[in-house]
């Protein structure tokens, strides 16, 4: 099989099913923000020495593929694709409050940055909010799976945790923001 197939060519691209889009469509653009998230998560595993929170982030990036399916699927009533649940968002929920039970409560805003892998998810988070924003601008157009915008939205919250508990396992606090 070829990686390239010449059929996007004349800058239109193929969703799930028969229908194509121009690739500007408020659609792919969702949907190649979160694989824009699914890469920095990516780099951010690169950068991990933490066995657990590598585990995790491998599950993220496995349901991020759900997440792209589900906004490249025009149809919602498609039964061949898989789609973000009420349970997928429960699940980051749950994991939100595990991780935070290992940090002291924040009194202060932080920056991004501290270790190369807490920095890189704090970078996923922003990606993520993008998502998110493309997210409730394409279903301001069309109907989509609400839980993709919820998940979208905990998962933001997650990495933020998730970077925190990265500088902190590290042994390195989280950079606070000096305010003038």
């Amino acid at each position: 099989m070829k990686i390239y197939t010449k059929t996007g060519d004349k800058g239109d691209t193929g969703l799930w099913g028969p229908r194509r889009v121009s690739k500007d469509n408020a659609r792919i653009q969702a949907y190649g923000c979160v694989d824009e998230c699914n890469a920095v998560l990516g780099v951010a595993r690169c950068l991990l020495q933490d066995p657990e929170l590598d585990h995790l982030l491998a599950q993220l990036q496995n349901q991020l593929f759900v997440v792209g399916s589900d906004l490249a699927a025009f149809d919602l009533d498609m039964d061949n694709v898989p789609r973000i649940q009420a349970h997928d968002v429960e699940r980051l929920e749950g994991w939100i409050d595990q991780f935070e039970g290992e940090l002291a409560p924040l009194t202060q805003f932080i920056l991004p940055g501290g270790t190369p892998a807490a920095a890189q998810l704090h970078l996923a988070r922003t990606v993520c909010r993008r998502s998110e924003r493309e997210t409730v601008a394409l279903a301001l157009q069309e109907e989509i799976n609400p839980q993709v915008g919820t998940y979208l939205n905990r998962l933001s919250d997650l990495l933020f945790v998730l970077g925190r508990v990265a500088n902190h396992r590290a042994g390195q606090t989280d950079v606070p923001w000096q305010k003038p």
